[in-house]
């Protein structure tokens, strides 16, 4: 083997040596690792230049990049590259890009955009990104509601109304439901019958004596459960009173119980207790009158409409 060539298979030392033979390899970093590591530095020192970094007493290095919004407040503003800066630009671009359909919802009537397949797809994604925003906490994202706290709204019952107008209605003013504690008014054994008369009424299994005095009692100045519910039990959508006959429960926990008994005791605990829960705020002021209008559309279209 010739001398370069057992030279160049030699392990290279730095020279230094400890108890005669203990030595320290010479051992280069790769090229192309301390490229790498130059270019890192390179690249750092280009971030601090275009992008916020050290901070500088009470303030910061700002950065050569900037970006244009406009705030809450309608005024244009520059500012430093930051997230938030950012997001506003980005909520300022999809505005900008949903205006004009917003116009055209506003030039709109409600019968217009339901046949209106643009419009259609328009109010599909814009209402279900609103409805998640604004509607979703209570009527969870599918708007089918919480027992016993928050109505369907994918059914066709409806207590105010299921019409365009009337989901605006409720959109605009908001609504408060309520109902009288009759346990203030009613002994126990009233609130039973009655209680077994609204299970009738929905076929429920109940004690058929019972339910018929509750039949008397609702339909009596003692109770006077008809003022609300009507004559036929049918409810009034004027004030929001439930329909008792079709067996679609919103504040009776009906469905959860397997056994007759327990439906008729979550029936019982509504009539005696009363009800001052059904408080669904007002939109107007928080929400756009266009974006009001989406939502009726896709809230209408929710629950098949009126």
């Amino acid at each position: 083997m010739s001398e370069q060539k057992l030279q160049s298979q030699t392990v290279q030392t730095t020279g230094h040596a400890w108890d005669g033979d203990l030595q320290e390899y010479n051992n280069p970093l790769p090229v192309w690792w301390v490229y790498t590591f130059y270019a890192t530095v390179i690249f750092s020192i280009i971030y601090w230049v275009i992008y916020p970094s050290w901070p500088i007493g009470k303030d910061w290095i700002g950065g050569l990049s900037k970006i244009t919004y406009v705030n809450s407040a309608g005024e244009t503003r520059t500012h430093s590259w930051n997230t938030r800066a950012l997001l506003l630009k980005d909520l300022n671009q999809a505005a900008a890009e949903q205006k004009p359909y917003f116009d055209k919802v506003s030039s709109m009537s409600y019968e217009q955009i339901a046949k209106d397949p643009e419009m259609n797809g328009f109010i599909l994604s814009a209402g279900k990104a609103l409805f998640a925003d604004n509607c979703a906490p209570c009527h969870q994202a599918g708007g089918q509601g919480v027992v016993a706290f928050f109505p369907n709204l994918t059914d066709d019952d409806w207590l105010y109304g299921g019409s365009f107008d009337k989901i605006h209605e409720t959109l605009m003013g908001g609504r408060r439901g309520y109902m009288p504690a009759f346990s203030d008014v009613l002994a126990g054994e009233q609130i039973d019958q009655l209680a077994n008369y609204v299970a009738k009424l929905s076929g429920i299994g109940h004690d058929a004596t019972k339910a018929a005095a509750g039949d008397v009692l609702f339909h009596s100045e003692t109770a006077a459960c008809y003022y609300c519910h009507s004559s036929d039990a049918r409810g009034r959508k004027d004030i929001g009173a439930p329909n008792l006959t079709d067996n679609i429960w919103l504040w009776a926990n009906v469905p959860a119980t397997d056994a007759a008994e327990g439906k008729v005791a979550a029936i019982r605990s509504v009539i005696a207790n009363g009800l001052n829960k059904g408080v669904m705020p007002a939109w107007a002021g928080r929400l756009s009158p266009e974006q009001i209008k989406v939502l009726t559309v896709y809230v209408h279209e929710l629950g098949g409409g009126q």
